[in-house]
């Protein structure tokens, strides 16, 4: 999905965030994925331990689509305990369960956790591993917890910016306070009792005109069917006035006659 507007604010976007760590990440172009998934979850710091290629790389950027500044601004370690040294938390991803005991987490709870230490002052950190094989034991043994996304056991798979995809979502989801659902009307109002009350007339009308509602101990409830069905449809005025000229040019427009009553309550 496309979406980038740099005239909104980035919600939940700074050096607030858990550092992100790719151990010994293989393909220039899958890092360039990583920090576009890291942009679009507002995270901004990245740690590459002993990458393969070079992280810089026009495939790297190109894969960025567009935070190849993050790509510019991380810090290459040389190992992990490098990498970690200066962090007072450590996550480990994962989706193999390893012979340690360790406290087990959820994404979501895992960016909860995370949200906590960095409102008492603590740098944490989230550690991804190699593609193809994932973090080592030793990697594991230098985290607090392990964080394990819960998917189909049979088949859970991740790329390396799926896996970041997936955290990140719920790092930002946890400080995101956008409503679960909103009416989106691009500059006109909602339609008003009034509004809906004039078109519902108007339609009856016609729908009396024609025949439609002819049975007369079947039209309250055929009426009242009517307009539920626009009621849920969360109409906008503008929607109401396109809805009274479908019915006038319905009633009027194949024979091309003008209306004679007066329209000016329709529209």
């Amino acid at each position: 999905m496309a979406g980038t507007n740099h005239t909104r604010a980035a919600q939940g976007a700074g050096d607030d965030g858990p550092v992100v760590i790719l151990i010994q990440p293989q393909l220039a172009e899958n890092v360039g994925m990583v920090a576009r998934a890291m942009l679009n979850c507002g995270l901004t710091r990245l740690r590459l331990v002993a990458p393969r290629e070079d992280w810089l790389s026009e495939k790297a950027i190109a894969a960025s689509s567009g935070a190849d500044g993050l790509l510019r601004r991380a810090r290459d370690y040389d190992s992990t305990e490098a990498a970690v040294a200066d962090l007072t938390r450590v996550y480990a991803t994962t989706a193999r369960r390893r012979d340690m005991v360790k406290t087990l987490l959820t994404p979501r709870t895992a960016a909860a956790k995370l949200r906590g230490f960095i409102a008492v002052g603590e740098k944490p950190g989230v550690m991804f591993g190699p593609e193809r094989t994932g973090l080592s034991n030793d990697d594991v043994a230098l985290a607090d917890a392990i964080v394990e996304v819960p998917l189909n056991p049979a088949y859970c798979s991740l790329n390396l910016a799926q896996a970041v995809l997936l955290m990140g979502y719920e790092w930002f989801q946890s400080r995101d306070d956008s409503p679960p659902e909103q009416l989106v009307i691009n500059g006109t109002l909602p339609a008003s009792r009034e509004v809906l009350l004039n078109f519902y007339a108007h339609l009856e009308r016609e729908l009396d005109a024609c025949g439609f509602l002819r049975t007369p101990d079947k039209r309250p409830s055929m009426v009242r069917n009517l307009r539920n069905i626009f009621n849920r449809a969360d109409l906008t005025e503008q929607e109401v006035r396109t809805l009274h000229g479908v019915i006038k040019e319905l009633r009027y427009g194949r024979n091309g006659r003008e209306p004679t009553d007066n329209a000016g309550s329709d529209t």
